[in-house]
Formats: structure tokens, C-alpha cells, sequence
């Protein structure tokens, strides 16, 4: 059976802050000096012994400290080829707009934006070749801060100076080990008589005279996971039996509790991570396909039979635009379980576009404002964690495939033929994708939706069976914008410019004004 990493949070009460306060400035300034001599070259391991006594710690905390900076580090270095990447298509972008742009002063704002995009490259480059990262514990935003006060709403330097060294001093990790007692030395979880869990946490040997000890935190109730964190704990339980018993079944059991307590406005909010079994998959290929299509205001679903046939149609809004970070993650939450739910009680997989976004956000400065504004609010990679997480968590399996051509294939094979939107057609042809039918382009003369109820006709490229498929449907992918361009553009043209020539009262008509005739034609 699987496993996979979770992690549940829940808010910590009582009087704790004095004691947390300082273990935090403490573990900030072991992570600032570790992090200085990784920049000097020096092997982080070999430090321990000279940190153990420099600062009043213990072996188990230099090492939660010293794998918190190397996972920094290390999430940065995987991050710099995509960072590179995205820089190299932003500058090409810009560099083939520059030629097109009149406005002496646009152009001038373009030209130094490309020049700080090529800087920015420079730097990038330079990080990966020499391998030495930078980080600016407290964020950057706050530290830029200190340069215009009043904009962000300090009075004095003294007041953004006590902001950023709480900022800089407002986490502590515990790293867990299957080993260890409870999955965790420093900070050791037990359970009540009613459900609740006890943490006792080890304070710092420097701290012990002020604080003692142990600060030991009761009570503690989880809203979402407490029965899968209770499991944990008991394995661990079991596994630390077994060796009493000198059990070799002892290894099979046990595993890693790690904690993270992290202050807030409101106080402290405790963060536990461990590995839970996932169940096996329920879903099979062979009952049909619950293909997804992701755009940018709403998810378009569509349920198919084992033949790729289209059964049910779903479109579930996401206004995302205008809205904070906790309610994004709410509206995507409840979105996601719904299509979960669908799954779950078809006994079928979902299928999704396998998208990379970066090259989209490359241009992004580029393009108009309300495509700019639009790809901003598009949180993908929300919707794929929520989707993907609560699919394992119930057995549901997730499948990704090619993108190619996908729109383009619903909206000429499938909407007009099973009434169905634009993107509900590319959902049902991403379903079919996975399920392996053909996508074979239709002959002669087709009518195809131009997604405002019209359509436009076109002459569809000839069959060359010697190709892929695909590559038919490329010729038709160049044919088709300056198709609806020009289909748009005569609409709106009998619609705007034949109104003038209207009469200000007008006749009582009943019924709808028929799609391809301008209203001005019906009422002279």
C-alpha cells in the first residue's frame, strides 16, 4: 500500500508565548549562521559540535535546523532552471514586440524593462553556475519595506524594525524520525484517556534556567485529520512495544512526526506532517472517463461510457478574479470535492491537460490587460494539488495527458454534434484521449462554433493518412483565428454600423432576433 505525506495544523491556546518567543529567536539565529557558513563553503555537518556549545542546544535541534536550510536551499536550486526558463521567453517576448511599438515613451519603458529582464537572467545564471544561493529570511517584501514607511503604513523605522525581527523570528521545526520516541524526540506527542494529544517539547539547553526543561502543550484537537494523526501516534507506540519485546517486527512499525509551530497575528498555529496509507484505487478505466477541462472562470466536466461516448455534462463556476488567497483555496476546495464526489460514486478516473503555465505567464506583461488580468487570477496549480490530493486520499486516480489540439478537436467533432460548450467538447476529448479513441478529423465542409452561438463554415484540410493526425488538425489550428476574426469582425460591423439608420420607436416584435440577421434589416 502507498503512502504520502499530509499535513494538518490546528491553533494553539494558553500562555506559551514567553517560552516560544525565545526558542524561535534562538532557532533564527542558528539558521542565520548556519546559512553564513554554508555561504563561506564549510560542510554544514561538521559544525555540529562547535554549534552545540556555541548556542545551548542539542543534537537533535542543530540537525531540525540544519535539513530546514538545506531544504530551503535545495527547493531554490530546483526552482532556477524554470526561473531561467521564464526569463529567456519573457525577453524573447518583449524582443518581438519591441519592433511593433510606436510610442516613443512605450518604447522607451520596454527597453528598460528588457534591460532589467536581461539582468535578472545574468544573476540567475550566475547562482546556478557558482551554486551560491541568497535568502532573505523575513521575506523581501518586508524588507523592502524600510525604504518607503508611510506607503506601507509605518510611522517610524523603529516600529518596521520590530516587524521584521518578529517575522524573522516566528517558526520552529521539529524534525521527526521513526526511531525516536513517538516519531519525535524534541517535541514528543502522547495521547489522553478522551482523544486529545499532549505535546512535551524540549527546550534548548541555553532556555532551561528561564523556562525549564520540558514546556509541556495539552488539549490538542485537530479539526481535520485527527484520526489519521491518532493512528500515527499509536504506531509508534507499538513499534517502541515490539522492540521491548525484542520483536524483529519492530522495524515494520513506527514512522516520522514532524512539527512546526508558526506565530501569526493571532498567536501560534501548530503544523504536524507524518505519512498516511492511501487506499488502493476504486476507479477503473474500463467503467469510462471523467475528462476536466481548467479554464480561467469555471471547470468544464464530462462523464463518458467505456467507448468514449459522452454520458453526463458538468460546469462548475470558479470566480477567482478579486478574491484573497483563503477564499481562492475555499472556492477551488469545494469545486474539487464535488468532482471527487462524481468519481467516487461513478467508480471512474479523472483525466486533466497535462499544461505548463510558465510559457503562458512568459508573455503575460505583453498581452492586453484583460488576458493579463485573467492568467493572474488563474490559480492551476491550486486546482491540481486540491484535485490530485483529494483523489489519493480516496482512491481516486488522477491521470494527466497531451494538451494538443484539444479545444480545437471538441469544438469541431463534439459541440455541435452533442450540444455541448466549447470547453465541455475539450473535456470530453480529453477523456478520450486517455481512453485511446480516434481523433480522426471529419471530410468536406464543416460548421464550426464560434462559442458566442454562431458558427463559422470552413473547408476542412484533406485527409494525408501518411501524417498524424495531429498534423491535420495543425493546418486547421492556423486556418481557424483569422476565420473567426473575420466572422467577428463582419458581425459586429452589421450590428454597430446598420443601428445608425434605426428609428428611435420601434414596432412591438415576440420571439428572439435570429443570430445571422442584424436587428436593423428586421425593423425597417
Amino acid at each position: 500500500m502507498s503512502e504520502t505525506t499530509r499535513t494538518y495544523q490546528t491553533r494553539i491556546l494558553g500562555d506559551i508565548e514567553a517560552p516560544f518567543s525565545d526558542y524561535a529567536s534562538l532557532a533564527s539565529q542558528v539558521m542565520h549562521c548556519l546559512f553564513s557558513d554554508l555561504g563561506r563553503g564549510r560542510n554544514l555537518k561538521d559544525l555540529k559540535s562547535s554549534y552545540l556549545t556555541r548556542f545551548g542546544i542539542t543534537a537533535r535541534q542543530f540537525n531540525a535546523s540544519r535539513v530546514e536550510l538545506e531544504g530551503k536551499v535545495e527547493s531554490i536550486f530546483k526552482r532556477l532552471p524554470q526561473l531561467i526558463e521564464l526569463k529567456k521567453q519573457q525577453i524573447k517576448a518583449l524582443e518581438e514586440k519591441l519592433p511593433k511599438i510606436r510610442s516613443k515613451k512605450v518604447k522607451h519603458q520596454k527597453t528598460r524593462r528588457l534591460e532589467t529582464l536581461r539582468a535578472r537572467l545574468k544573476d540567475l545564471e550566475t547562482t546556478k553556475e557558482q551554486k551560491k544561493v541568497s535568502l532573505c529570511f523575513g521575506s523581501r517584501k518586508l524588507f523592502a519595506a524600510q525604504f518607503h514607511l508611510e506607503k506601507n503604513g509605518y510611522a517610524t523605522h523603529e516600529e518596521w524594525k520590530r516587524d521584521w525581527q518578529e517575522a524573522r523570528n516566528s517558526e520552529i521545526f521539529f524534525l521527526g524520525s521513526k526511531d525516536e520516541s513517538n516519531g519525535n524526540q524534541t517535541c514528543t506527542p502522547s495521547l489522553t484517556e478522551d482523544g486529545s494529544i499532549t505535546l512535551r517539547i524540549r527546550m534548548p539547553d541555553a532556555l532551561v534556567p528561564k523556562h525549564g526543561k520540558y514546556v509541556v502543550i495539552s488539549n490538542i484537537r485537530f479539526a481535520y485529520g485527527h484520526e489519521a494523526i491518532t493512528t500515527a501516534i499509536q504506531n509508534c507506540q507499538l513499534r517502541r512495544e515490539l522492540a521491548l519485546l525484542k520483536d524483529p517486527r519492530y522495524k515494520e512499525q513506527g514512522q516520522a512526526i514532524s512539527f512546526r509551530l508558526k506565530r501569526d497575528k493571532k498567536g501560534w498555529r501548530l503544523f504536524l506532517s507524518t505519512d498516511v496509507k492511501l487506499p488502493p484505487p476504486i476507479t477503473r478505466k474500463e467503467n469510462g472517463v471523467i475528462g476536466l477541462d481548467i479554464n480561467s472562470d469555471h471547470l468544464a466536466l464530462v462523464e463518458t461510457d467505456r467507448f468514449g461516448n459522452p454520458i453526463e455534462k458538468h460546469s462548475f463556476p470558479l470566480a477567482l478574479q478579486n478574491k484573497t488567497k483563503t477564499q481562492t483555496r475555499a472556492l477551488i476546495g469545494d469545486v474539487s470535492k464535488q468532482i471527487i464526489d462524481l468519481c467516487e460514486r461513478t467508480k471512474k478516473p479523472l483525466v486533466l491537460e497535462d499544461l505548463d503555465f510558465q510559457k503562458k505567464k512568459a508573455g503575460v506583461r505583453q498581452e492586453r490587460k484583460t488576458y493579463s488580468r485573467m492568467l493572474s487570477a488563474f490559480a492551476y496549480q491550486n486546482i491540481l494539488t486540491h484535485l490530485k490530493s483529494g483523489g489519493k486520499s480516496r482512491g481516486i486516480e488522477v491521470h494527466s495527458v497531451n494538451p494538443a489540439y484539444t479545444s480545437l478537436i471538441g469544438r469541431v467533432n463534439y459541440a455541435k454534434r452533442y450540444g455541448l460548450s466549447i470547453h465541455q467538447a475539450a473535456a470530453l476529448c480529453i477523456g478520450r484521449r486517455f481512453l485511446g479513441v480516434s481523433e480522426r478529423m471529419p471530410q468536406g465542409q464543416r460548421d464550426i462554433p464560434d462559442g458566442k452561438g454562431g458558427h463559422v463554415t470552413l473547408d476542412l484540410p484533406v485527409r494525408n493518412r501518411s501524417r498524424h493526425v495531429w498534423h491535420q488538425w495543425g493546418r486547421l489550428n492556423k486556418k481557424l483565428p483569422a476565420a473567426l476574426t473575420a466572422h467577428f469582425r463582419t458581425v459586429n460591423t452589421r450590428s454597430s454600423n446598420s443601428c445608425k439608420a434605426v428609428p428611435e420607436t420601434f414596432p412591438d416584435f415576440i420571439g428572439e432576433t435570429p443570430v445571422r440577421e442584424s436587428s436593423a434589416s428586421l425593423f425597417c
